[in-house]
């Protein structure tokens, strides 16, 4: 299996759970926080530190199973929006009677989709066992909703390791709190194809396990290495390197992501194909449809072909797209879908192909 490790920047909540007045929770988030810092820097990863006791979460008040995403209540779509945007977790948290504490399980609880194939690594306090058996009594749960535990844990002996109310750094400590977040990290780019394949708006690709999404400005050095390798066979048929794609760099095309819509196949975090679309004036353009050499011949063109041609906006007159005029392979694909050459070649010599769009769509989409 192919494993392409992902330039995003990794979304790292850091969660301090206990609501007890004067509890040593804030103290370990602080030391926490400042100590993997620098490292979080080297990695791309954003810290986001919050209490669960800044949410005000009631005792689990929605009607409805978390599964369903029907969330009636705000503090449940902001608790919702805000563990969505994270790819991975760090709990802090203390041991009450051998488990975790009850705000942690019921901040689990209320979600469901939201959780699902993200990392959470655990920093535990407590006096006899350091705060080791709540992290176990968690682990049950989180795996459950496919959050993934970490095998590098935190674990703070409050009489050994505190002073004044405060986490006495030392280099083991310290050592193991960045082992964390380095775990942590891997495992959040490794488990980001799965985290993606459970998004709104993704929907099932042609091939299993593939996916198709909407590509970004973060997809951009992916989006590059995909032009390079497939309009390399585009130059050599038509005997130029004057094609945009190969010529442009990651800078250059993530500019251009942000005025066209453009849709990603993907496979196990590869980038296999693409095609972009954008309306000009009645027509609707369609552009950069690519797949990779070694997955050609197997209808994912076509398949993002019509892909593109289902998202025409309203009121558009024609579908056009342009192509080399040795591109064999590709007039082929465009005249078995119906589209027809212009009689006039585009300023740059390549191709202009246009396919008339019914008068019936024009008026399913106008009514």
């Amino acid at each position: 299996m192919f494993i392409y490790m992902s330039m995003k920047s990794m979304r790292v909540l850091v969660l301090a759970c206990s609501t007890r007045p004067g509890a040593l929770g804030p103290a370990v988030l602080d030391w926490l926080i400042e100590t993997i810092k620098p490292r979080s820097a080297e990695l791309g990863a954003e810290l986001v530190p919050l209490a669960l006791g800044d949410l005000d979460l009631p005792f689990l008040d929605e009607e409805e199973h978390p599964s369903s995403g029907l969330y009636q209540r705000e503090h449940t779509r902001r608790w919702s929006e805000i563990v969505d945007a994270a790819d991975g977790f760090i709990v802090v948290t203390p041991e009450y009677n051998y488990g975790m504490p009850a705000t942690l399980k019921n901040a689990l609880d209320y979600l469901s989709r939201e959780w699902a194939w993200k990392p959470m690594g655990f920093v535990s306090y407590g006096n006899t066992s350091a705060g080791t058996r709540s992290v176990q009594h968690a682990k049950q749960v989180v795996t459950t909703l496919r959050l993934v535990p970490l095998g590098s844990t935190v674990a703070i002996r409050i009489a050994d390791a505190t002073e004044n109310g405060q986490v006495r750094p030392t280099p083991a400590l310290d050592a193991a709190a960045v082992g964390v977040l380095d775990e942590l990290v891997r495992l959040a780019h490794a488990l980001l194809p799965m985290r993606e394949a459970t998004r709104a708006g993704v929907r099932p690709g042609p091939l299993p396990g593939s996916y198709v999404r909407p590509l970004t400005p973060d997809d951009a050095p992916q989006v590059t290495v995909l032009q390079r390798c497939c309009w390399v066979d585009e130059a050599l048929a038509n005997d130029t390197l004057a094609v945009p794609a190969l010529r442009e760099s990651p800078e250059q095309v993530r500019q251009w992501l942000t005025t066209w819509h453009t849709m990603g196949l993907w496979q196990d975090g590869r980038l296999l194909g693409m095609v972009r679309t954008r309306r000009v004036d009645t027509d609707w353009h369609v552009g950069r449809l690519g797949v990779v050499p070694d997955h050609r011949g197997q209808g994912l063109g076509r398949s993002l072909l019509r892909l593109a041609e289902a998202a025409v906006e309203p009121d558009c007159r024609r579908i056009v797209l342009f192509t080399g005029p040795k591109s064999r392979q590709n007039l082929n694909l465009y005249q078995s879908e119906g589209y027809q050459q212009a009689s006039l070649a585009a300023d740059d010599g390549s191709i202009r192909l246009t396919k008339a769009i019914p008068a019936k769509q024009h008026l399913a989409e106008s009514s």
